[in-house]
């Protein structure tokens, strides 16, 4: 409470006024009051946006859940599978006698199903798609691009000659560094012609998604990150 009886207003002739005192303290008042009302200002006098901001972001993050939208899609996906890398990946193999696995991930068909949509490379290059219901671990669909010509194969017969590491080593090395579900392997390249396999590993806690690229010669890690969008 404001006690305008303690303090005294006293001005070049040095005598105080008790009307000016009272005045002065009603300026005060109103002061704290407006001070109350508009928060905090910075020193330089000006009102601080930073509050209000904070207070939407955590009103819109309370409202999505605390994800965002990469986030709760994974945290949709994940759980539907019931079949996982190691079973899909075997399963895709067998379309294709002494075939190789090339890329496998997991995503949802065009009619919303979960599935383990692979490539699986055949002895002479030729790659063929294959779709695993994560759901049953039955073979969806089958196909192979008519559209391959000998260039095409012969890049795919190149990389995998170059790649002493197996998509099962790279994901054993990648899930050794972060505990976790894999959900995307794949023999690819790097900018610079390296041949790596590229690895995703979604931790269930966070729902975040961390990407290793593995040299497919060495078994070394060149690159990892981290996405939590």
């Amino acid at each position: 409470m404001l006690k305008t009886g303690t303090v005294t207003s006293v001005f070049s002739s040095g005598k105080p006024t008790t009307g000016t005192r009272t005045a002065a303290g009603v300026v005060c008042a109103a002061a704290s009051c407006a001070l109350l009302l508009t928060g905090c200002g910075d020193d330089t006098g000006k009102q601080s946006s930073s509050g209000a901001h904070a207070s939407a972001s955590a009103s819109s993050a309370e409202a999505s859940g605390g994800l965002t939208q990469d986030q709760r899609e994974r945290a949709g996906l994940i759980p539907a599978d019931k079949t996982g890398y190691r079973k899909a990946a075997s399963i895709a193999v067998h379309e294709v006698s002494g075939g190789t696995l090339t890329q496998s991930e997991l995503k949802r068909d065009n009619n919303g199903k979960p599935v383990w949509r692979t490539t699986v490379a055949a002895k002479d290059g030729t790659k063929k798609e294959v779709d695993v219901d994560a759901a049953n671990g039955k073979v969806a669909r089958s196909r192979t691009d008519p559209d391959q010509d000998s260039d095409d194969k012969r890049e795919v017969l190149n990389r995998l000659a170059e790649a002493k590491i197996s998509s099962q080593k790279a994901v054993d090395t990648a899930t050794g560094r972060t505990k976790g579900t894999v959900t995307s392997v794949e023999l690819d390249d790097t900018d610079n012609g390296t041949t790596i396999q590229s690895v995703d590993v979604v931790t269930t806690n966070d729902w975040n998604k961390t990407t290793y690229d593995v040299n497919a010669t060495s078994g070394k890690i060149l690159r990892k990150h981290v996405d939590r969008d």
